[in-house]
């Protein structure tokens, strides 16, 4: 039995004073172990909030790294800097990665096997564009998505990996996939990850949903075969994350 994973996506939002405040609202409301709870959040909040939830069950991850140790790499934080403040997760390959910040296939690869080699969780994100979609391209561009990030990834770490399907259509639009769409697709990653390993691996490896995920559709969203839980972006900076935690 695959255990669920609700996973908050803060982006660019909380300065450690609001960090506190909302924490302070919600951390006993979000503190369970039927569910893994993680909140992802900016690096500069990652000792502020570690402090917060460091005697609950909740998890602490990391918006993204770099997977060189150590060096001259201006503004960047190393797998080792997440480790020492108490961090088990870190988004990898986010669309706003990719877009934004230029992010290549190449560069997140490098990223999720530095990750699993230093024993951090890598949540990996894929998904499509509107017009990828239109043009019926979602599940090619799904493939080779999947096929890139876990080339040379051993399969002695891929269980403990995550994989976060975001149709790039419906983050922060307030437009979501119907959980139906949303099934068609992880049902697809789980069947493409069967085929790059086994069956076995393919049972095991939990996929979430993001994508304007919210209080009213989280329920029958997460109710689907192949939905191990969501990676929720905005609503995850509301009390609205508590309803999202109990769907």
């Amino acid at each position: 039995m695959r255990k669920r994973v609700i996973a908050g996506n803060w982006k660019m939002n909380m300065t450690g004073t609001e960090a506190k405040k909302f924490l302070k609202k919600i951390v006993e409301k979000i503190n369970t172990d039927k569910k893994e709870i993680v909140l992802c959040v900016p690096s500069i909040d990652i000792p502020i909030v570690n402090n917060i939830i460091k005697n609950t069950k909740i998890k602490l991850g990391a918006e993204n790294f770099y997977f060189e140790n150590r060096g001259a790499y201006t503004g960047e934080i190393s797998a080792e800097m997440l480790i020492d403040q108490k961090v088990s997760y870190v988004i990898i390959g986010h669309s706003e990665r990719r877009q934004i910040f230029k992010e290549t296939s190449k560069m997140i690869n490098k990223k999720i096997i530095k990750a699993v080699e230093e024993n951090l969780i890598p949540i990996i994100c894929c998904g499509e564009t509107l017009k990828q979609r239109e043009k019926k391209e979602t599940l090619s561009h799904i493939k080779k998505q999947i096929e890139d990030a876990y080339k040379g990834v051993d399969e002695k770490y891929v269980k403990k990996t995550i994989i976060a399907y975001e149709p790039i259509w419906a983050i922060g639009t307030g437009k979501t996939a119907t959980a139906d769409e949303a099934e068609d697709v992880c049902s697809y990653i789980r069947k493409l990850i069967k085929n790059l390993y086994d069956e076995k691996i393919s049972q095991e490896i939990r996929i979430l949903y993001g994508g304007s995920v919210n209080k009213n559709n989280a329920k029958e969203i997460f109710s689907k075969e192949n939905i191990d839980g969501g990676l929720i972006g905005g609503a995850s900076i509301k009390e609205d994350f508590i309803d999202i935690v109990k769907a």
